[in-house]
């Protein structure tokens, strides 16, 4: 389906609810930030083969085994989606890829994969649920080479079993949000990054299905992240007028990207990095009661650069608890080029007393 095509058919962006704004209190953002916080740095946890970099972990559990979707770039060429697998959430073993080039269309040279519907209760089972029989994932896709070259859009793929290192299905409607769309909005119209899709209550919002997404606009490339909305998981209505997180009043350069969404008791929290509004790129958190109004957290990042490994950057989250234990996972540049690394709530590396 042409972009073009698709942005003459669509309709409008739907109206945020007209609901009561319940605000987040200062004594429930720091009770988070003390549940969530990781001031361990584990290390580098998969790295890339030679003139590869390793990006955007997701992590999520499949029967007793634990699997990361992850993204390759080898010879700066695009992004390639792959899968690892690990017993133990410290050792990771590579698998191969699951969207690889297609070397034309839309989405030719860029295929970075985020898996949709992970439990996303704190300290759930973490597994991913299907829906419709298959199993999905969002990508982001784009026609040009290079690094996340523009213009970029978000599409569909599925697969019978997301443990199995086969290629996914691509979904003939793709891409199923685009900047060239009518109802883009001024802070995605130039390109839409990685995103995540939850299963919720339709009661909530009205749909049962919700994805949030950063876009970049210009003249300064400017990243916020905004949220649409599904009943079907294929044809999606942005919601609001505009992004939902943003730190533009930071800095013109301000990125906000990357979000997870997470429940922890009564609150919804979005994992997100920053980048420029701050030094470095980091990673930080909102909380939300209604997942359209949200509080962002001013205190300290969950991670920043400090390590050789992450000296650069230390962004890029996802973030879960399991037996005890906050694993955070993050895209760290230093050292070692572009790798995965992981910082936890426990030092993980010392002998248990």
């Amino acid at each position: 389906m042409a972009l073009a095509a698709q942005g003459a058919e669509r309709p409008g962006a739907l109206p945020f609810p007209d609901t009561p704004a319940r605000a987040v209190s200062d004594t429930d953002m720091a009770r988070i930030y003390e549940e969530v916080k990781t001031p361990w740095k584990y290390g580098v946890v998969l790295r890339g083969a030679e003139n590869e970099l390793v990006d955007g972990p997701k992590v999520f559990r499949r029967g007793s085994r634990w699997y990361m979707i992850y993204v390759s770039f080898i010879d700066r060429t695009g992004y390639e989606t792959h899968l690892a697998r690990s017993d133990d959430l410290l050792h990771w073993e590579k698998l191969g890829r699951i969207l690889p080039f297609r070397g034309e269309g839309w989405d030719a040279w860029q295929d970075n994969g985020a898996p949709a519907l992970v439990d996303h209760r704190w300290e759930g089972p973490q597994e991913i649920e299907s829906y419709d029989g298959k199993y999905w994932m969002s990508y982001v896709g784009g026609e040009k080479k290079g690094y996340e070259t523009d213009p970029l859009s978000i599409g569909l793929a599925s697969t019978d079993d997301p443990s199995v290192a086969a290629e996914w299905r691509r979904f003939p409607g793709n891409p199923v949000l685009s900047g060239a769309q009518r109802d883009a909005r001024p802070f995605e119209s130039t390109t839409l990054y990685t995103s995540t899709i939850i299963r919720v209550d339709p009661a909530l919002l009205g749909w049962p299905f919700v994805i949030f997404y950063n876009g970049k606009s210009p003249p300064d490339g400017r990243e916020a992240i905004g949220m649409a909305v599904s009943r079907d998981l294929r044809e999606w209505r942005r919601l609001g007028d505009g992004p939902v997180i943003d730190n533009h009043g930071e800095s013109r350069w301000a990125i906000s990207g990357n979000p997870q969404i997470v429940r922890i008791g009564g609150l919804w929290v979005m994992f997100y990095f920053g980048a420029f509004w701050k030094p470095g790129a980091f990673d930080t958190f909102a909380c939300s009661r209604d997942l359209v109004r949200w509080t962002k957290w001013d205190g300290p990042h969950l991670v920043e650069p400090g390590a050789p490994f992450d000296e650069k950057f230390a962004h890029k989250p996802w973030v879960l608890k399991h037996d005890g234990v906050v694993y955070h996972f993050y895209c760290a540049v230093g050292r070692q080029g572009r790798v995965i690394a992981l910082a936890t709530s426990k030092d993980l590396r010392r002998p248990a007393p």
